[in-house]
């Protein structure tokens, strides 16, 4: 039997209160594939299931899911098991279901190809709970970052990625980027132009890879409750090209200057204009990632000129170059 033809059993793995975008969100990036294998006359390669230790189950928007298939004692041909999280800041294990499920996973034996886990934001703390992630790479949402090296210290944990490949364990940092996960995984067993089309299905409008961080420059650096600075936040985030300087920032914030550069440094954790060289290199990289020249994607996201995107580019480490990431001519 050739595995890499044979359908793929994704077993969706569901706890009590588990976090429905979690395993929706993949679940539908799957069924579509399905659907567009069917539609160009090839048979489908997603076997969908859903299982729990107990067959009724409530998910976290209060769902109630039924009819719950138990946890698989046997597996024909290649087969992913789906963890995925659970509301809380900490993942409690101290429960009839988590346990049983802990005990479970505790006898499965992953191996590429034919049994692999893939884990969607905190369900990485059920495999680590389990020792499915000692000597591993992973990662996870990123206010459980700690937790997980507390509970697997022999993992390593990788932060600020939407997701880490160690196969056969394929973990991401949660919520959405689930979906970026799986469709990365269509792409390994059906290819590229099928994912893609499962993508604008979904209309995710830019697929990411393992090695692109977790947090957009235009949501990291918001994790604060100082007001004024938020207000400058989003009027930069709005118009980072605009002609921003620290004087002009503090005149949003009610503020001067010198209190606004402290304001940034102690809530924020960056200086006010290293902040905007971030969000303007992200416009660039947006508009480099449409087409655009990187003379246009420097003027339109407010870099100078073509050497000032360019230093930015490699002042914030980022790989390659501006013209490697423009269209050819």
């Amino acid at each position: 039997m050739d595995l890499r033809q044979h359908p793929i059993r994704v077993v969706f793995v569901l706890l009590p209160g588990s976090l429905v975008l979690d395993w929706a969100g993949p679940a539908e990036a799957l069924r579509i594939a399905n659907q567009r294998l069917l539609a160009a006359g090839l048979p489908e390669r997603f076997e969908i299931e859903f299982a729990g230790p107990r067959p009724t189950s409530i998910g976290s928007v209060g769902v109630v899911l039924a009819n719950l298939a138990p946890l698989p004692t046997q597996w024909h041909g290649p087969a992913w098991v789906v963890l995925v999280g659970l509301p809380g800041d900490a993942i409690p294990i101290d429960n009839a279901e988590t346990q049983e499920l802990l005990h479970w996973l505790r006898g499965q034996r992953f191996e590429p190809g034919r049994l692999e886990l893939v884990t969607v934001c905190a369900g990485a703390l059920l495999a680590a709970h389990a020792g499915a992630l000692c000597g591993r790479r992973a990662t996870t949402h990123h206010h459980h970052l700690d937790e997980l090296r507390s509970v697997e210290p022999r993992c390593e944990v990788v932060a600020n990625r939407v997701f880490v490949i160690d196969s056969p364990v394929y973990s991401s940092a949660g919520v959405t980027t689930g979906i970026d996960l799986v469709l990365h995984r269509i792409a390994d067993v059906c290819g590229e132009a099928l994912a893609a089309q499962v993508a604008q299905t979904m209309v995710v409008a830019q697929r990411r890879g393992p090695h692109d961080p977790e947090l957009s420059p235009f949501l990291a650096y918001r994790n604060h409750l100082h007001a004024a600075l938020h207000r400058v936040q989003d009027a930069v985030s709005e118009q980072p090209q605009a002609d921003w300087s620290v004087p002009r920032m503090a005149q949003v914030a009610h503020t001067s200057a010198r209190h606004l550069t402290r304001l940034f440094v102690e809530h924020a954790g960056v200086a006010p204009l290293a902040y905007l060289r971030r969000l303007r290199l992200a416009a660039a990289q947006l508009a480099l990632a449409s087409g655009a020249s990187v003379t246009r994607a420097a003027e339109i996201s407010g870099f100078g000129s073509d050497t000032q995107l360019r230093r930015a580019w490699h002042q914030f480490g980022l790989p390659g170059s501006p013209s490697a990431s423009a269209p050819k001519a």
